[in-house]
């Protein structure tokens, strides 16, 4: 690991760290400790930590974040750590700091795990299509399972407030569009009346991730699933949120939106939306028969998300490459939304 001192990496004071680890986790520590970012941005930070004989990761809010409640590591930290007790792959959570003295704002320390985030065809072209589909099949294994964890028995019951969550849902997101207003934008206002006036029940709540796709979960060698990561958007909600979200993504390759969220799915051997479904509702046991509606809202949800990102662009906050097209994809978010209503009601 390349030797990084505390003024090379933003976020990140390898001294102040080093002293928290030796107080907090006395003797993990054997040598000076180097680090570099693996992740960042508008998430949270990762940074991956070691001392030349072990290694960690850290996570912590961005730089300059006041919101604690938007990028709270506590929540992170405390479904790792239950999870631990079940199937669910996660890193081992080793501590938490909930001083900002310590590194400007709060952070954990976890397990590093070995593993590929897939986000690209490309990156799994050279798999083949056998090993491809059975890590997509995987997928969905994993996320059944995690939907299968009974919250109360690992100590989550008050992890969040099932009830009314499709409807604060709807509100959220709303409010979120509401905020990044530029320009009328084709069919969103529709989407939003529709989505608000069909709100379903939800019957069976579970931990849900959140953001569930293949470039959050850590693939072995042995194409297993060997850590489930970024847990920042998780709590007690519908279950059927992490599915439709996943045939988004799908549906979003259609019109040229890879470069916005993945390409995995154009991946030879990748299952089909049919497939994933299939293999989700087997293993899960669960009733599909609501999908349309979690399909249009997740759509409206990444709608907002990607219009705020123009928003940004057009106001000139953000920098690099790839924002300039961003509002291309907005309308064609909306209609997969639109489509997935009119399949269903």
């Amino acid at each position: 690991m390349t030797r990084s001192s505390g003024s090379e990496l933003p976020g990140l004071d390898l001294g102040r760290l080093a002293r928290w680890l030796d107080t907090e986790l006395p003797g993990a520590r054997s040598g000076e400790l180097g680090g570099r970012v693996i992740a960042g941005g508008r998430s949270n930070l990762t940074y991956l930590v070691g001392d030349g004989v072990h290694r960690w990761v850290l996570r912590r809010p961005p730089l300059g974040h006041v919101l604690s409640t938007a990028h709270d590591m506590s929540r992170e930290f405390r479904v790792i750590s239950a999870l631990q007790q079940t199937v669910v792959p996660v890193p081992a959570a080793y501590g938490l700091c909930s001083d900002p003295e310590v590194l400007g704002a709060p952070f954990y320390v976890m397990e590093h795990v070995e593993g590929t985030p897939y986000r690209e065809d490309w990156q799994l072209e050279p798999l083949g299509p056998e090993r491809t589909a059975t890590i997509g099949g995987r997928v969905m294994d994993v996320l059944a399972a995690l939907h299968g964890v009974d919250p109360d028995s690992i100590g989550l019951a008050d992890f969040g407030r099932p009830k009314g969550f499709l409807e604060r849902q709807v509100r959220r997101w709303g409010a979120q569009l509401d905020a990044s207003h530029t320009r009328d934008l084709a069919g969103i206002d529709e989407l939003h009346a529709r989505l608000a006036a069909n709100v379903p029940e939800t019957l069976s709540p579970a931990i849900v991730h959140g953001d569930y796709r293949l470039d959050n979960v850590l693939i072995d060698e042995d194409d297993q699933i060997v850590a489930v990561l970024d847990w920042e958007m998780s709590t007690l909600g519908d279950p059927l949120g992490d599915v439709a979200l996943l045939v988004v993504y799908q549906r979003s390759q259609e019109f040229g939106a890879g470069a916005a969220v993945a390409t995995f799915p154009r991946a030879s051997g990748w299952p089909s939306e049919d497939e994933l479904l299939e293999r989700y509702a087997t293993a899960s046991g669960r009733d599909l028969g609501n999908l349309g509606f979690h399909l249009a809202l997740a759509a409206f949800k990444a709608a907002a998300i990607l219009e705020g990102i123009h928003y940004r662009y057009v106001h000139g906050q953000t920098v690099g490459p790839g924002f300039d097209g961003i509002g291309d994809l907005v309308e064609p978010m909306v209609a997969i939304g639109l489509d997935a209503l009119k399949e269903h009601y």
